[in-house]
């Protein structure tokens, strides 16, 4: 959540849980850590359902994404993680998110591993109002498009994970 400085989970540069420390001292360091991403896809998977972040989160604020998600806190699995901000951030409940792949985003001092996972809903999307300024569904040929577009205001790990998405299922 915005302006939190939750203990979250430290990871080491090869994935492995390694500690724990502040939020704030992870992003003031760049510290290796890593995040739980869900990619929301309608039940019959021809659109993704991308959102607006608020303008005060502490990394990429302003920016669109298509992964619901955060880091993991200290004693968390990313699975959980994924399922927390899952419901969290899109108010999406009982479904088990399935696991797709690993995206490590190393760039500047933002150094995590995306652990992304994937699933299918229809239901009614409830945004957190401090997290999510907006949301739509977008078929998937207009999302690669988008991030095709290195000029489109797309956050740059998930654009990064939506890319090793497209090159695996899509």
């Amino acid at each position: 959540m915005p302006g939190s400085d939750e203990l979250v989970a430290l990871y080491d540069r090869d994935g492995q849980p390694a500690g724990q420390a502040l939020r704030s001292r992870v992003r003031a360091e760049g510290l290796w850590h890593a995040a739980g991403v869900v990619l929301v896809r309608s039940g019959d998977g021809r659109s993704v359902y991308v959102h607006l972040r608020t303008a005060d989160k502490d990394v990429f604020p302003s920016t669109w994404d298509c992964w619901a998600g955060g880091v993991v806190a200290a004693g968390e699995t990313p699975a959980a993680c994924a399922r927390r901000e899952l419901a969290e951030e899109l108010g999406v409940h009982g479904v088990e998110p399935t696991p797709l792949f690993t995206k490590i985003y190393d760039e500047g001092t933002v150094r995590c591993h995306n652990f992304a996972f994937e699933v299918r809903w229809d239901g009614p999307i409830r945004h957190q109002p401090e997290e999510i300024v907006d949301g739509r569904w977008m078929p998937l040929d207009q999302l690669r498009a988008w991030v095709d577009d290195p000029a489109s205001p797309f956050i740059p790990d998930g654009r990064a994970g939506v890319h090793e998405w497209f090159r695996r299922y899509g």
